[in-house]
């Protein structure tokens, strides 16, 4: 898509909310003769004059139905027939999905052959098109579009995809496009509407190209498909956990009024930070998202700031969203058997180690090599997983060599995990360890017998998981 758009007037998230209802010019919805509010689709014009960027091109209508109206500008090959269908079915499943997109049920293709290589989309809520939910597509081929497979449906999927993004459940704006950019949300939706088509072998091409893509946001090397979206989908609800993200945006996020130069529609404020993304996409996967956050991106957003504290503030922000968590650690009591000098609420004391904000962090100088971090509940509880996050700097001070142990009393211990010549690779990372523990205990404790070198101990955060 041309970026442009976004940051011109682009689009947002679902229903329609007290919007008042007009008829605008250039709409193919037409008064029924003698029915007061009944309206029917009128025939979509036969040519279409561009005025859109650098877009100047007289467009002729090749083809219409209920679903859908292509255009295609003078170069593009006349025998092309396939967006007919095809994108009729991605329109139609998109809006079984996620909802109406104003009155019009069309979705208005326009194609174009060498020229404006790329494309764009448009909305309803939008002057700049027409008010017309538009997927404008070029490329600099001037053979383009005849194959209708590989990237002609890639392109065009993907600018239907942000149609979804920008005004889905009838809020213009979209407050994600910030953190996600152009492409991100875009990979899980056409991957969605591949499969729900029943479109096999664009699934597995489609799959096999994105589990390996990396970007550099919110850091280097992020795999946005492979370790956020769609273990999300996968593991959470798949197609319902998509929807579900536009339907909390539109419930809880702040919005204020906006008006098209027609029509008034609620539009969204400002753009989510990434603790606030974080929160929603928890909502609705109906799962607490943290870790795999904190796996897929680590701790900071691409500014540089700690969204695990945006996160925290989310949760107070935003009550509404809910989901559960199988983190217990907040309900135990944490204690080491060497504080920092400055005691457990200093700066780097214990009490960092647990306070669920990544950019604090425990140190401790000259650590004894049988150095204890030991968590006590009220009542047993039977732990999973648990995570250790390594500390800012000097890596060092990372732990090397550790076990956990488990203990009915706090004298008695269990060995229920060992590891060895540990390395943590970056600064600030969360590493997951899995256990097979089916016992619950009321004590935990991590006994760390080994340092990456240093006589100093550091780690920003100690949780566990049931």
């Amino acid at each position: 898509m041309k970026t442009s758009l976004f940051a011109a007037a682009f689009i947002v998230l679902g229903i329609l909310y007290g919007c008042e209802k007009k008829s605008v010019p250039g709409s193919d919805l037409q008064p029924v003769p003698g029915k007061t509010n009944l309206q029917v689709l009128a025939t979509p014009p036969a040519t279409w004059q561009e005025h859109w960027f650098e877009h100047v091109q007289l467009l002729n209508r090749v083809f219409y139905d209920t679903s859908v109206a292509v255009y295609f500008d003078n170069d593009v090959n006349s025998s092309i027939t396939w967006p007919n269908t095809y994108l009729a079915q991605v329109w139609n499943y998109t809006k079984s999905t996620y909802g109406a997109f104003g009155d019009d049920s069309r979705l208005f293709v326009i194609l174009h052959s060498g020229k404006y290589s790329g494309g764009h989309p448009s909305t309803y809520m939008d002057a700049g098109h027409d008010y017309r939910n538009v997927i404008d597509v070029g490329s600099s081929d001037p053979n383009a579009w005849i194959s209708g497979a590989g990237n002609d449906i890639d392109l065009t999927t993907h600018e239907v995809g942000h149609i979804v993004e920008g005004a889905s459940k009838g809020v213009h704006g979209s407050p994600a496009f910030g953190i996600w950019h152009d492409s991100k949300w875009m990979e899980i939706y056409q991957y969605d509407v591949y499969l729900a088509l029943g479109r096999s072998a664009d699934v597995t091409r489609w799959y096999n190209m994105k589990i390996t893509q990396t970007d550099a946001y919110p850091r280097a090397g992020t795999y946005w498909f492979r370790d956020w979206f769609y273990p999300i989908y996968n593991n959470y609800g798949g197609v319902t956990a998509l929807n579900k993200f536009f339907a909390l945006l539109a419930q809880h996020f702040p919005k204020q009024t906006f008006n098209n130069g027609i029509t008034t529609y609620p539009e969204y404020t400002r753009g989510l930070n990434f603790g606030e993304f974080v929160h929603y996409w928890s909502g609705a996967a109906n799962k607490d998202l943290k870790q795999l956050a904190l796996t897929a991106f680590g701790n900071k957003d691409e500014q540089g700031n700690d969204w695990t504290a945006q996160l925290k503030q989310a949760k107070t922000d935003f009550p509404g969203i809910t989901y559960p968590s199988d983190d217990i650690t907040g309900s135990g009591t944490i204690t080491v058997s060497k504080e920092n000098t400055g005691g457990a609420s200093a700066a780097e004391g214990s009490l960092k180690l647990t306070d669920n904000v990544y950019s604090t962090k425990l140190f401790v100088n000259t650590v004894p090599t049988d150095f204890k971090m030991q968590l006590q509940f009220a009542t047993a509880q039977t732990v999973k997983s648990y995570t250790l996050t390594s500390g800012n700097d000097a890596i060092d001070r990372d732990p090397k060599n550790w076990q956990l142990k488990g203990s009915d009393n706090g004298i008695t211990w269990t060995v229920l995990d060992t590891q060895t010549n540990q390395v943590f690779s970056a600064r600030n990372q969360t590493r997951q360890f899995v256990i097979p523990n089916t016992t619950a205990y009321k004590y935990y404790a991590v006994y760390v017998t080994a340092t990456n070198g240093s006589v100093d101990f550091q780690l920003s955060e100690w949780r566990l998981f049931k």
